[in-house]
């Protein structure tokens, strides 16, 4: 039986993640039968094909190479979020991007793709990659996904508006390269979803480019948030700010004994916990609720906030 997380945010949660997979490997009786760390996902800034949230920072050569050995060294793949669906021609050529998926083509890293265009140019220039076709397409017709399925990808992520659609879910022919969004923070069928990636999208490319023309100049995202209607629309959104606390009440949410009884039992192994925008302490939550055994929440959590302290990802006031 195996439980195959996929977790997020290799730069902003670097440490983080290194803390809890040194825990997962010294503590594994811990944990819920089969867990795995999959891949951390996620890009680092300013990755102009980054999309899905909206990624600010700046990270140089050296950081970059620095946490892919950190990971790669591990066995943890990276696995990043090149899904902005407002990729042009002349956007393929992105120096700082390029750069990156040249230090990560070691055959072991992986980018989750939307655009046909990236897709094809990626596949083109780097096939080392695995593949994964985005959620951000949206599909929720059976067929359709069926056919998603079937096709050259190493894993297909699920709408998860048919997280509990178990008709549709039980005639998919290849679960084990289907990946389940645990923990969705967005509302259950949002109309407007696929526009507001699309305004993430355009968001991504505008600060990217900033970086590159004004590296030491700060980035005035209101005057952005203004000048652009499909922006400005979204930018009040407020479920990406939802806790674990709130997304359990939500219908396409899945949980950990749903995970053991009911999909791991169908044949999926692949689950996607979101939270690249968390908080640090939600991020916590989320990952005892859903790899940690209950008897031993209370203790993983004490070890894993002393982890983080130790390594100065929290301050401890003294």
């Amino acid at each position: 039986m195996k439980a195959r997380f996929h977790l997020p945010s290799f730069s902003r949660f670097s440490k983080f993640n290194l803390c809890f997979a040194e825990l997962l490997a010294q503590c594994p009786d811990y944990f819920r039968e089969g867990v795995e760390i999959a891949s951390i996902y996620g890009a680092f800034p300013p990755s102009l094909w980054n999309g899905g949230r909206t990624e600010g920072g700046v990270c140089d050569k050296s950081y970059v190479k620095g946490v892919i050995k950190a990971f790669n060294d591990r066995g943890i793949p990276l696995r990043f979020t090149f899904t902005n669906p407002m990729i042009e021609k002349k956007h393929l050529s992105d120096d700082f991007c390029n750069m990156v998926m040249h230090y990560a083509d070691n055959g072991m890293n992986e980018v989750i793709v939307l655009s046909p265009l990236l897709e094809e140019y990626i596949r083109k220039n780097y096939p080392n990659y695995k593949i994964t076709s985005s959620t951000c397409k949206r599909i929720t017709d059976h067929d359709q996904l069926y056919s998603e399925v079937e096709k050259d990808y190493h894993i297909v992520v699920i709408d998860y508006d048919l997280n509990h659609d178990m008709e549709t879910l039980s005639k998919i022919p290849n679960k084990k390269k289907c990946e389940l969004l645990v923990n969705a923070c967005c509302n259950p069928s949002c109309k407007s979803r696929s526009e507001h990636y699309k305004a993430i999208g355009l968001q991504q490319i505008a600060y990217a480019t900033h970086v590159k023309k004004f590296r030491n100049a700060p980035f005035d995202e209101e005057k952005l948030i203004s000048e652009h209607p499909e922006i400005q629309r979204f930018s009040r959104c407020m479920c990406s700010g939802r806790s674990l606390f709130d997304v359990t009440g939500l219908k396409n949410h899945i949980s950990p004994d749903e995970i053991w009884n009911t999909y791991i039992p169908m044949g999926f192994e692949q689950f996607k916990i979101e939270g690249r925008t968390f908080d640090m302490f939600n991020l916590v939550e989320h990952y005892i609720y859903y790899m940690v055994k209950p008897e031993f929440k209370d203790l993983v959590r004490y070890e894993f906030l002393n982890c983080l302290a130790e390594n100065n990802v929290i301050k401890i006031v003294e």
